[in-house]
């Protein structure tokens, strides 16, 4: 009986697993992120910030990458990040003030390479969102980096529209 009962968690948990095993991976790159236009926080330490802003938005780019085809790698190498919002910095406290006029936006480039390496497709980019704050669904509305994920998400769809999978 306990046999049979871990079979089936074993079985269950194996096919739970596959479909990640099989999707496409990402790398991210931070070039010369010390000149970056704003990576600032506000009144969070700055290291501490630009870390975890990183970390967040390599998961986007990984979750984004899981929509390519089996075998693909979606390498990014970001050398310009402004995020949404601006810091004004008033006396001890530092605040981070997002308004229409501070949008976001991100300079990078991207390659996609199948699974022997080879070049599928690549480009320069900038990524901006001069109308972040207009429309009235926030997909990420609650989490951070919101304007950031949307942005991404539209520039991954628009330019990935014929190499995305369907799950």
């Amino acid at each position: 009986m306990k046999q049979s009962i871990l079979m089936v968690t074993l079985l269950t948990a194996s096919f739970l697993l596959v479909p990640n095993a099989f999707a496409a991976t990402s790398e991210v790159t931070w070039t010369d992120y010390k000149s970056y236009r704003d990576i600032d926080s506000g009144n969070d330490g700055r290291k501490q910030f630009r870390e975890r802003t990183f970390k967040d938005l390599e998961k986007h780019f990984a979750k984004l990458a899981e929509m390519l085809p089996a075998g693909q790698t979606l390498k990014i190498d970001v050398t310009d990040v402004d995020l949404a919002g601006d810091t004004h910095h008033g006396g001890v406290n530092r605040t981070r003030i997002v308004k229409e006029i501070y949008s976001p936006r991100m300079n990078f480039s991207y390659q996609i390479l199948d699974a022997d390496g080879s070049v599928i497709k690549s480009d320069d980019v900038v990524v901006k969102d001069m109308n972040f704050m207009s429309g009235s669904s926030l997909k990420y509305r609650n989490k951070s980096l919101g304007y950031e994920k949307k942005m991404l998400d539209e520039w991954f769809n628009e330019t990935f529209k014929e190499m995305i999978v369907t799950k």
